[in-house]
């Protein structure tokens, strides 16, 4: 049962196209439901998170770290009473923009975006979902609920957020979305912190004893050595990893659930109307984070190996680029024929040549680079 300040599919704002409401599933499960059948969504197997696909199996992917983010959501709104459907919706969705190769990826799009309104992978996520796909006969998109819709849009800039009628409102009016949407924003933090440190450890860029300078895994970290003196790296890493979680699932649960009874919200309307966030860590959890934020960016996402790789990634993009705006014969006949409708817009071209080189995967952007340029001169 959920709570009343829960998100209820029955109260929806409804879906851009009309459409007759589901059977035997709530309209929150048809939209996760179309989420996992997407493109994009199978996509995300083949984009990377930290390393690129080809340089390990066992890494994770944007695929794997959407099921984890869902998985780490989902349990904060089972212990909240938040509507668990809606929640596994957003977070399965919130990457369904990316680029290739990651955050390197979207800053280089961003750059060669600069002179035709920029890029940002959540505003393309939502692009995806409500254009971009093309598999109903009825619509383009995947014709979303609107509680579903907003919780993807987790950033915007007011400028854009002008452009998008009701569901950039709350940028420019200050407020806030649903308590999924928050959740599913935070429970995206605690997966990439938490699996990206698992990953460098076992890429062998970082290890636990420098990890152990930031000093909430070196609690936990102590007090999992204390229990298990002997156990090998692998296994000692994942129960550190599984605590951390843990940790952060349940301080998020009791300061959300305290700040809520303190708000006396009592529905999602009062939710809304909030100009702050109620889903949220403790002061102390924060803090603790962010230091373990900081360390990642400095010893992992900065390595001269991640950093050479994100620079090769910057390199393929910004040439594909600047190819396909030089002469759009090189794209596919779908996307050549998309900009020859709008033949004198250079905006409009750019924004579809976007739309083009963020829905590749790794292995395809580097293949088609490949097709202008050797790959091994990119050292």
């Amino acid at each position: 049962m959920t709570a009343n300040y829960a998100a209820k599919p029955e109260s929806s704002r409804g879906r851009r196209f009309q459409e007759s409401a589901p059977l035997y599933r709530s309209e929150f499960q048809r939209d996760r439901d179309r989420i996992i059948h997407s493109k994009a969504f199978r996509r995300l197997e083949y984009k990377t998170q930290v390393f690129v696909n080809h340089e390990g199996d066992l890494y994770r992917t944007r695929l794997t770290h959407s099921l984890e983010v869902a998985q780490v959501a989902c349990a904060v709104a089972r212990n909240m009473g938040l509507n668990e459907d809606l929640t596994e919706a957003i977070a399965l969705a919130h990457d369904l923009g990316h680029t290739p190769f990651g955050h390197a990826g979207q800053d280089a799009l961003n750059a060669c975006m600069k002179l035709f309104g920029g890029f940002e992978h959540n505003l393309q996520s939502l692009r995806v979902v409500d254009q971009l796909e093309t598999s109903y006969a009825d619509f383009d998109g995947l014709n979303l609920t609107f509680e579903t819709r907003e919780g993807i849009l987790k950033h915007c800039s007011v400028k854009n957020a002008a452009a998008l009628g009701e569901i950039g409102e709350r940028f420019i009016n200050k407020t806030q979305p649903s308590l999924e949407a928050q959740l599913a924003n935070l429970a995206d933090e605690i997966a990439y912190n938490n699996h990206d440190m698992d990953d460098g450890v076992r890429s062998g860029l970082i290890s636990i004893k420098q990890l152990c300078e930031v000093p909430l895994f070196a609690t936990v970290y102590t007090e999992v050595i204390q229990r298990y003196p002997q156990l090998e790296e692998r296994r000692l890493m994942h129960e550190i990893v599984r605590r951390l979680i843990g940790k952060m699932v349940i301080d998020l649960t009791e300061t959300s659930t305290a700040m809520l009874q303190q708000a006396g919200v009592n529905s999602i309307e009062q939710v809304r109307q909030h100009t702050s966030p109620l889903i949220r860590y403790s002061p102390e959890l924060l803090a603790q984070k962010n230091e373990l934020k900081s360390f990642l960016y400095q010893n992992l996402y900065m390595h001269p190996t991640v950093y050479r790789m994100t620079w090769k990634a910057q390199k393929i993009i910004s040439t594909l680029f600047a190819i396909y705006m030089q002469d759009i014969k090189l794209l596919p006949a779908k996307y050549q024929n998309f900009i020859k409708t709008k033949p004198d817009d250079e905006t409009y071209k750019a924004r579809v040549i976007a739309d083009y080189i963020a829905g590749m995967t790794d292995r395809y952007a580097m293949k088609e680079y490949g097709q202008f340029h050797d790959l091994s001169r990119l050292h």
